[in-house]
């Protein structure tokens, strides 16, 4: 004879959490695009990683449940560590089947740890899990410049990589570094780093520039009622200049593009034989 189901076998089972990590972009309230509005608004709760307490307020007038987590950062205190509390901060609320939103200003995968590692984490768990992008810092760099990335190519390197690692810069593009008023922090756990240290940052750009090569240091407006920070010092004056770690210092070409008269006669013969067939 057949069984009777369950009684609970009908019952919906816990519900799966989700999570979705959006860019809200650098400017407050215009740069937000409809896509992560509609994940900030539909989520269990809101995780903000921002970059000042005036946008965390704007943020809480979407959502009535959003959690600060700029207060896990201490001086002294690694922002590994931090970075990592943040993930399972995040995970936990997932665990528990909330849909979760952490919202991280400007693009949410770029100078952003914790976004790509909880997404990763909530992925290997079986959760659903997606990235949303933002404008980025480097997006407003462009447009307030006025720099074509595919005119003369752009590097872009964190400024501690140059002194920590072996790394090969081309002169003849722009060289963009970010977090050199972090450059050479190994603890991870200062806010700031002295002229010493730039100074050091200098020793070895001055290998590829010379020392009255034009240095330009760059913040983008935060709030609408801003305009952007440009201030342009030659490269000899940056150790004494206050670099914050939210700046972002931009060497344009020192030199121009060399003609690659080899592969040139190779692409010339390609284009006849093309011509040919």
């Amino acid at each position: 004879m057949p069984t009777s189901p369950s009684p609970l076998a009908n019952e919906p089972g816990p519900r799966r959490g989700s999570l979705a990590c959006v860019g809200l972009g650098m400017t407050l309230g215009s740069h937000l695009t409809p896509l992560a509005r509609s994940h900030i608004q539909q989520a269990d709760v809101v995780f903000a990683g921002l970059s000042d307490g005036v946008v965390e307020l704007w943020l809480q007038r979407m959502h009535s449940d959003v959690r600060s987590l700029q207060p896990y950062y201490r001086e002294g205190k690694s922002r590994m560590k931090t970075y990592r509390e943040w993930v399972e901060l995040m995970m936990a609320e997932v665990r528990a089947g909330k849909r979760v939103c952490g919202v991280f200003y400007g693009h949410p995968g770029i100078f952003a740890w914790s976004p790509h590692k909880v997404i990763e984490t909530a992925r290997a768990e079986g959760f659903q899990a997606h990235m949303e992008p933002g404008i980025s810092a480097e997006d407003c760099l462009y447009a307030d410049l006025g720099i074509d990335p595919g005119r003369y190519g752009c590097q872009h390197f964190e400024a501690s990589q140059l002194l920590f690692y072996e790394r090969r810069i081309d002169n003849a593009g722009y060289l963009v570094l970010w977090q050199v008023g972090l450059v050479g922090d190994r603890s991870l756990g200062r806010f700031a780093t002295g002229p010493k240290y730039r100074e050091l940052l200098v020793e070895l750009l001055h290998r590829d520039y010379p020392l009255d090569h034009e240095v330009i240091i760059y913040r983008g407006a935060t709030l609408p009622i801003e305009k952007p920070r440009i201030r342009r010092v030659t490269l000899g004056e940056l150790p004494q200049v206050s670099v914050t770690s939210e700046e972002t210092v931009v060497l344009p070409p020192a030199r121009a593009l060399q003609l690659n008269l080899a592969m040139r006669e190779r692409l010339e013969a390609l284009d006849k034989e093309s011509a040919l067939a």
